[in-house]
């Protein structure tokens, strides 16, 4: 539903007061687990690197316990890089009846017969 001429612009007030205070915009963004899941992948990147280099220092060195230990980092850096990603692209508090709380597991990994039926469910009326 869109918003009217009057809520627009007490909309567009709010958010240029709100804009303006520099400490609810930390307090905002220190609470945002999309800003997190960023600081985790910018973190992950670099051990990659880091791992590239073992890798790298274990080959030149012929030293094969070194060169593994940099492959080994690197995977799990890989790995926790794409858990970041994931928690950082899916919304992770969601409101239920004016109260917000956390999405579980059990939801996300609902089987293929599960979601057909919830689209069943959702369809428009007239298209049955």
């Amino acid at each position: 539903m869109p918003l009217s001429e009057h809520e627009q612009r007490l909309f567009d007030q709010i958010e240029r007061s709100l804009a303006e205070d520099p400490k609810f915009a930390s307090a905002v963004r220190a609470s945002d687990p999309r800003f997190h899941a960023r600081r985790r992948l910018l973190v992950a990147a670099f051990v990659i690197v880091l791992g590239l280099a073992l890798v790298v220092v274990g080959t030149v060195t012929r030293n094969t316990l070194l060169g593994v230990a940099g492959f080994v980092v690197m995977l799990g850096s890989a790995a926790f890089a794409m858990q970041s990603r994931r928690k950082g692209s899916a919304p992770d508090l969601h409101a239920v009846g004016g109260t917000a709380t956390r999405r579980t597991r059990q939801t996300r990994k609902a089987g293929f017969i599960d979601r057909l039926e919830d689209r069943w469910r959702q369809r428009p009326e007239g298209h049955r």
